[in-house]
Order: structure tokens, then C-alpha cells, then sequence
């Protein structure tokens, strides 16, 4: 096989574990931030997010915010289009970081 084919099925496979690696590490994330399924953990990272979030907008956070959005996902998990955002996102990065090494090595 020659090493084009090989470097592409390397970079394919990167890609689809960095694709599940991301949809299992989002709760995991999520919860770690302070985005939990009971609500926004005190003292935490989500904690700042919602409290300049309400500031910024005159006491509330407002609907489809990315407070809002994440707080959703923390509570209730990530739906099926979320998942398929995230897997793509985690493919791509597990690509490039294939691609990035095979192109250190070189040098």
C-alpha cells in the first residue's frame, strides 16, 4: 500500500475515535464547567458564565444563549443533532492532529 493510502486510512481512523471520544467526553465536560443535571453548580465555571450573562443582559439570561444552550445540554444530554455537531467537530481534530504529526515528523 502506498503511503498516501495508508496515511489517509491513519487519518480516517484518528478522526472517527476523536469523533467518539468527543460525544463521550461532552457530558463529562459539561458537569466538570458546573453545567449539571440539577442546574448550574455553585462557585463553578457555569456559575460565572450565568452570572455575566444575566449582567449583560438586565437580570436574565436570555433564551438560545450559549449559557442557555449548555445548561440544556447538562441537564437533559445532548440531542441527536448536538452529538452530530460535537462527532464532527472531534473528527476534524482527530484528523488534523494525524495530519500535524505526520507533517512534524518530516521535518
Amino acid at each position: 500500500m502506498r503511503s498516501g493510502a495508508v496515511a489517509a486510512i491513519t487519518a480516517g481512523a484518528v478522526g472517527a475515535v476523536g469523533a467518539a471520544g468527543a460525544v463521550a467526553l461532552a457530558p463529562v465536560a459539561l458537569g466538570a464547567a458546573g453545567f449539571t443535571s440539577a442546574g448550574i453548580a455553585a462557585g463553578s465555571y457555569a456559575a460565572g458564565m450565568m452570572s455575566s450573562a444575566a449582567i449583560a443582559n438586565g437580570g436574565g439570561v436570555a433564551a438560545g444563549s450559549l449559557v442557555a444552550i449548555l445548561q440544556s445540554a447538562g441537564a437533559a444530554g445532548l440531542s441527536a443533532t448536538t452529538s452530530a455537531v460535537v462527532a464532527s467537530v472531534g473528527g476534524v481534530a482527530g484528523a488534523a492532529v494525524t495530519w500535524l504529526t505526520r507533517i512534524m515528523r518530516k521535518k
